[in-house]
């Protein structure tokens, strides 16, 4: 084999470390400074110089340190005296000129480099009990706001964010969206998620909560569950449990994501949950702002907690035994969650309450379990005809069959639902509806006032998913400008849900009257920051979005009570715990149209203090039908 030559061996040694940095170049310029002095140094002594006419000889030492002086300070030269010195320290001179230049070049650069690999976010993260956000879409301002007010009464509260952005648009993104981080510090990395390796950076181990975002494509399950796989199945992962919340889009990756997730993740089927949620609020005007009510982590929300003084006591004891809470069900101690059960329902050893209330911390046994109820004041139980029901769908997306099938357990036999969309739709076989189909364009006056929605009880605008963002919203904003004029015409008030995608799109729809606005991204978003916090309520929203068992109904006030005199809310759980009803707040029909009242909507209110009711305000109950 040929032998390289000395000279390019060296070459080859010095290209390798130039080119490995700033160090590489430093140690370089050190060597050549060094053999410099050294041999300048000899120099002064070979020839026997001196520092100047009357002085005597320099020494080695002497003369390594004057040539030290001249490479690194240019003046030295002005001071030097007699041309044998002054050659000597010349060179010296012009190779600290070129050392310095080429020393403050390369620190130079190096630190641009590592601010640049900074920059890129790739640096090891060292929070703890951190919540761990792995992915980015639109839903993420609304689950940083949310955990950023959960975590208000933490200490070194933190939010790590992994995704595939680079780090400073992600930084200058949710800078935009989000003004006040109040005591959450805010971390974020680029990597991709789907690689075990660089989740590691994130420190996953010793995270809170993580999250794992849908990206909103066709193939974002897959990303998901590859996500949720590199967790559970990561080399260095934790013994314990991961607490993974993920989201799924299509129902029929459910079962691979739970096999994925091994038992650590919970998984929440975002499109079938807006269906659902649509189906109970298009019957219900008001339905829509208390699941956001129950849902932010502003004012009040669901909470467990473990109270051993309501061991061997009923659940109907437990609803008067709080009065800045509301009781809503049951936890037992084997995990299974009771919402709204039967009033003699015995709370045991080991079960925890579920209640509404401003904090964990504000669960305090502090209700009075034997007042004066007003029971003059109470009405008995009245028959009710069930009406059948007319529904007008306009749109449709790839919720609206669960919608539609959700809609059809609700409803009474006979009952209707007339279809407009842009598309012919396949047909659905239900139970207690019939559907008629219309094809037309949903922004079409002509087209709208052809159905006759004044004839419906229920109106449901459904966004069309196939489309931007703001394009879907702005073709929804015409219809209801339309519906408007039409309800102005027959001088009637239409009941209408409205599907958007955009949260800011919300406000300029309020103009049109519409009754409800369903929000999917960011209701999907507000589960999902509430079980990042606590796995159980899952179950809990399983049973309230779902039609079997007990859900939440504003009911009109007057079935339950003559309002003619004010009334304390304790009077009123009484008298709905004889209809096996959980009564959890009110509306106040007089404030429906004031967003600064939410609405009208008050719930969980002190149960203590009276209220005078009118006769077209509702009590809102947990209640099975």
């Amino acid at each position: 084999m040929k032998k390289h030559s000395l000279k390019a061996r060296f070459q080859y040694y010095f290209e390798n470390t130039i080119s490995a940095g700033p160090l590489g170049v430093i140690r370089w310029l050190g060597l050549v400074s060094i053999i410099s002095i050294i041999i300048l140094g000899a120099l002064i002594v070979a020839f026997n110089i001196n520092g100047g006419s009357d002085a005597e000889p320099l020494g080695f030492l002497e003369g390594m340190w004057q040539s030290l002086m001249a490479t690194l300070d240019t003046g030295t030269m002005a001071g030097a005296a007699g041309w044998p010195f002054r050659v000597i320290l010349f060179p010296a001179t012009l190779i600290g000129i070129f050392i310095i230049s080429i020393l403050i070049g390369a620190i130079s650069s190096g630190i641009d480099e590592k601010i640049n690999e900074l920059k890129k976010g790739k640096s090891i993260v060292l929070e703890t009990d951190h919540t761990l956000i792995l992915g980015w879409s639109e839903k993420i301002y609304s689950i940083i706001e949310q955990i950023i007010e959960s975590n208000t009464n933490r200490k070194n509260a933190s939010i790590v964010i992994l995704a595939a952005l680079e780090k400073v648009e992600m930084e200058d993104l949710i800078s935009q969206k989000i003004e006040d981080f109040k005591n959450t510090k805010i971390v974020i990395r680029n990597g991709s998620p789907l690689i075990s390796t660089e989740i590691n950076i994130v420190n996953p181990n010793q995270a809170r909560s993580i999250i794992v975002l849908s990206q909103g494509t066709e193939a974002s399950d897959i990303f998901v569950i590859k996500t949720v796989l590199s967790l559970t199945n990561g080399r260095n992962r934790k013994t314990e449990p991961y607490n993974i919340v993920a989201e799924i889009t299509d129902e029929s990756n459910l079962e691979a994501a739970e096999v994925a997730g091994n038992g650590e993740a919970v998984f929440i089927h975002s499109s079938d949950l807006i269906s659902r949620i649509t189906a109970q609020t298009c019957r219900q005007s008001g339905l829509s702002i208390i699941y956001s009510s129950l849902l932010t982590f502003e004012g009040d929300e669901i909470y467990f907690a473990n109270e051993q003084s309501l061991y061997g006591k009923t659940y109907k004891e437990a609803l008067n035994s709080f009065d800045t809470s509301s009781v809503i069900g049951i936890s037992t101690k084997d995990e299974h969650i009771l919402i709204n059960p039967k009033m003699d329902t015995i709370i045991n050893e080991g079960d925890s309450i579920i209640a509404i209330s401003e904090d964990d911390d504000t669960i305090i046994p502090n209700g009075k379990q034997n007042g004066l109820l007003k029971s003059n004041l109470f009405k008995s139980i009245s028959t009710q005809n069930v009406k059948s029901e007319k529904t007008l769908i306009i749109g449709w997306n790839k919720g609206a069959l669960t919608l539609v099938s959700e809609l059809d357990n609700y409803v009474a036999p006979g009952s209707s639902i007339l279809i407009l969309n842009n598309n012919q739709i396949d047909e659905v076989e239900l139970t207690n509806q019939k559907i008629e189909y219309v094809v037309g364009k949903i922004t079409e006056r002509k087209v709208i006032e052809n159905l006759h929605p004044e004839n419906f009880d229920n109106i449901i605008l459904l966004n069309d998913y196939s489309v931007q963002n703001q394009e879907s919203d702005a073709q929804i904003l015409i219809c209801l400008l339309h519906l408007r004029k039409i309800a102005e015409k027959f001088d009637k008030n239409f009941s209408i849900i409205t599907e958007m995608r955009d949260i800011r799109n919300m406000e300029i729809g309020r103009v049109t009257k519409a009754d409800d606005f369903i929000i999917g991204d960011n209701i999907s978003s507000l589960i999902l920051a509430q079980i990042a916090e606590n796995h159980k309520l899952k179950s809990v929203f399983d049973i309230l979005f779902a039609a079997e068992g007990s859900e939440i109904y504003l009911k009109p006030i007057n079935e339950y009570m003559n309002t003619s005199e004010p009334i304390d809310f304790y009077s009123l759980i009484e008298i709905a715990s004889t209809r096996n009803e959980t009564a959890i707040g009110y509306r106040k029909s007089s404030l429906k149209d004031n967003p600064e009242d939410n609405f009208g909507i008050f719930i969980n209110p002190k149960k203590s203090s009276e209220v005078e009711y009118n006769e077209d305000d509702f009590l809102i109950v947990l209640s099975e039908n």
